[in-house]
């Protein structure tokens, strides 16, 4: 017993916390895989094919934690040129899925570069500060070498990914104003990237040719032969800036339109995820339908993956809903106070930054399942039913462990 014990080392909460969350994972993912069930032809196999995954992740995470936290500064100067080479040739050579050429495939294991790329930008963010700390702050050359980190990476991500562009935007910026860089420097990083974000806006409204939002009986959210036909259309211009089609749908579709539609004029071929979702929502109640009593899980699209919260508030209501949002809270707070302890910045910033990643991900996820924002494709982290982005969050979560584990506390006098 005391074996399997000593196999969960580091910090209790944050083991706590991610039980929890794969526990609401198994139940609400076997729900709310009623598509894949129906397409596999079984009840059993779509399920069992994800506790292996989290299983899989478990023990990424034991070898993870067991990895002395000193140690994982030696693998910035790897994972990052690895990183921009994948990126590089995913936009070349990459697999397509729902209409996104964002997949590469090694050994018949298929996986995001920018999964990895996010974790090799906040690595590289975090031994920065780190390193240019000083008495009153971060040196004002940690700004510049971060930007020069994130223009090599994030523009390659936004290409294909919006979204986790943006998200790993967001966390870079939290990490600079944890740093302590010069408040006047972030001040005219924020008014360039708005500057930026309406130029991109306008070229997506200008150029973006609209493609449709699935219907229910689509699971992707793009028609991938409509992208084609308009990127053949426009050149090679239009191959590098196919997503524009989608980004624009998704903008109009969110701000375009008037809250209150007439139900006899919904369109339920371009807005089908946002009924559906708000019809989940709307019929929970407090207390929710109970474990395995969605209604929606059967209409709408991603419902095992982007739109889990969605099943989730309808089946476990508001309360549900409510406690799923706790854990991520809890989470970040829980990885504060470990950053806090450390009397080394390097561990501190890393798994803020890490945490910081996870939960403002999450957040994103929650937004678009009750329509705060546009649609953005980000799974739940550790929730929603996924391959290889289960094992890196759980690899994240791994990294977590290891510094509340191994780094130096501040009222150590040993040094690790």
């Amino acid at each position: 017993m005391a074996k399997i014990y000593n196999i969960f080392k580091g910090d209790k909460v944050i083991w706590m916390i991610f039980f929890f969350l794969c526990m609401i994972s198994i139940v609400e993912v076997y729900s709310a895989s009623s598509e894949l069930t129906y397409k596999s032809g079984s009840f059993s196999g779509p399920i069992l094919k994800h506790v292996g995954m989290l299983i899989g992740g478990l023990v990424v995470m034991v070898v993870t934690l067991n990895i002395p936290c000193r140690f994982f500064k030696v693998l910035t100067p790897f994972l990052l040129p690895i990183s921009f080479l994948m990126l590089i040739y995913v936009l070349v050579m990459g697999e397509a899925t729902n209409g996104a050429q964002r997949w590469i495939s090694i050994l018949g294991i298929q996986f995001q570069p920018s999964e990895i790329a996010k974790g090799a930008v906040i690595l590289a963010v975090a031994q920065i500060l780190s390193f240019m700390q000083t008495e009153h702050g971060a040196d004002k050359r940690a700004f510049k070498y971060i930007i020069i980190v994130c223009l090599f990476f994030i523009p390659l991500i936004l290409l294909e990914n919006l979204s986790t562009a943006a998200l790993l935007s967001a966390v870079v910026f939290m990490m600079m104003i944890i740093g302590r860089i010069p408040a006047n420097l972030l001040g005219k990083l924020i008014a360039i990237v708005v500057i930026g974000l309406l130029l991109i806006v306008g070229m997506v409204m200008l150029l973006g040719k609209e493609s449709p939002e699935p219907t229910q009986e689509t699971t992707a959210y793009v028609e991938a032969s409509t992208q084609e036909a308009a990127a053949e259309e426009t050149g090679a211009f239009g191959k590098l800036f196919h997503r524009f089609g989608t980004w624009k749908s998704r903008f109009k579709n969110h701000f375009g339109k008037d809250d209150t539609v007439d139900p006899k004029t919904y369109d339920w071929d371009k807005d089908g995820q946002k009924g559906h979702a708000n019809i989940a929502i709307a019929s929970c109640g407090i207390i929710g339908k109970g474990p395995g009593n969605s209604v929606e899980r059967d209409w709408l699209p991603q419902a095992f993956s982007d739109f889990i919260y969605a099943i989730i508030i309808e089946e476990l209501g508001i309360i549900g809903g409510a406690v799923v949002l706790l854990l991520y809270i809890f989470l970040l707070f829980r990885v504060a106070r470990i950053a806090n302890n450390c009397e080394r910045n390097f561990p501190a910033f890393l798994i803020l930054g890490l945490a910081l990643l996870l939960v403002t991900q999450a957040i994103f996820n929650m937004c678009v399942a009750v329509g705060v924002v546009p649609v953005t494709g980000q799974p739940l982290p550790l929730v929603s039913k996924g391959g290889t982005s289960t094992l890196i969050n759980c690899a994240y979560m791994g990294v977590i462990l290891s510094v509340s584990r191994s780094a130096k506390k501040k009222d150590e006098t040993e040094k690790i």
